[in-house]
């Protein structure tokens, strides 16, 4: 049965990720794993079911590779690594090998964002722009650690590739309640309702966003938070009503380039939809290489942290 743990309690997704996979593979045998040598995590299911266990060692082209092999062979992959190496050396791979035979390959890892601190090189900044260019590929980035499980026990009867984004894994807050919201893949979640502006999040800044709704409300302002933990497919349907509900007021948040991502995402739907906006901001990582430092000093260097969230929130409402 899967765990479950306190709303607000730190738990590594990295957990969360081997105990589920060693749970899928008791009921799906033709369950396999794989990684590019960062299979620490991993030992549950590797020790369960080692010969569906496969370390490729830093080969992420290759990891690739092989489990679009597996999966024409009926099996179900999963992929797991650092995703700035898995969505950037292995593109071309993930692109020809998996998506075009639109494959049941699923690939979830971590880094996803200034998370780390391992300096630009192991930033996944832009991955999120290239997976969803790709077609047929579902795309996902995720903040509560125990909603992999569920997206993961989901993917099991996708016929297509996933791709599964974390944060670094280790200490993540879990955000909802057990059982506070329905998850799933396609749909977003109303992290807390409010009548004023919507703020539009993923991943690891939907904490950020509640804190800041959080200390608006002291001061009288109503903020929806919105969870689009799905990028594509996107949940137009809740843009479309969040924007008629907080009178067409939208900020997007996220850790990742600010064109590109959600942002982008939530302004197709609103360009090809001919919504009225009344007004909108972007906050996300601007056009440099961000360096070295925990997130949430990255975040507040390039404009996207706490304060500058709250400050955008405040303009779209014209108290700025």
């Amino acid at each position: 049965m899967p765990v479950t743990f306190t709303f607000g309690e730190m738990l590594s997704a990295r957990s969360v990720i081997g105990t589920t996979l060693a749970e899928l593979g008791e009921s799906h045998d033709n369950l396999w794993v794989l990684t590019p040598d960062i299979g620490a995590t991993l030992v549950e299911f590797r020790e369960k079911y080692p010969e569906r266990f496969v370390d490729v060692g830093l080969a992420e082209q290759v990891c690739v590779g092989v489990a679009a092999g597996l999966a024409y062979d009926g099996n179900i992959p999963v992929v797991s690594g650092m995703l700035p190496f898995l969505s950037m050396r292995a593109l071309e791979q993930i692109r020809t090998d998996v998506c075009y035979p639109n494959l049941p390959v699923k690939i979830i890892g971590t880094h996803g964002g200034l998370v780390g601190n391992g300096g630009s090189t192991h930033y996944a900044v832009e991955d999120l722009a290239l997976m969803c260019s790709l077609t047929n590929m579902t795309v996902t980035s995720i903040g509560d650690p125990m909603m992999v499980g569920e997206i993961l026990r989901q993917s099991m009867s996708m016929s297509g590739p996933l791709y599964i984004r974390l944060a670094v894994g280790k200490s993540d807050k879990v955000i909802y309640e057990a059982g506070q919201h329905d998850v799933e893949i396609g749909k977003g979640i109303v992290a807390r309702d409010g009548d004023d502006v919507t703020l539009f999040t993923h991943g690891t800044t939907v904490s950020q966003a509640l804190d800041v709704a959080d200390e608006l409300a002291a001061d009288g302002k109503s903020v929806r938070v919105v969870d689009l933990f799905t990028l594509k497919p996107i949940d137009e349907e809740l843009i479309v009503r969040c924007v008629d509900e907080t009178g067409g007021r939208v900020v997007v948040l996220e850790d990742h380039v600010a064109y590109g991502g959600l942002a982008s995402r939530v302004a197709d739907v609103v360009a090809d939809r001919g919504l009225k906006l009344t007004a909108f901001e972007r906050l996300g990582i601007p056009q440099v290489y961000a360096g070295f430092g925990d997130d949430e000093e990255l975040r507040d260097k390039h404009g996207y942290g706490h304060k500058a969230t709250v400050e955008a929130i405040r303009r779209v409402l014209g108290t700025g």
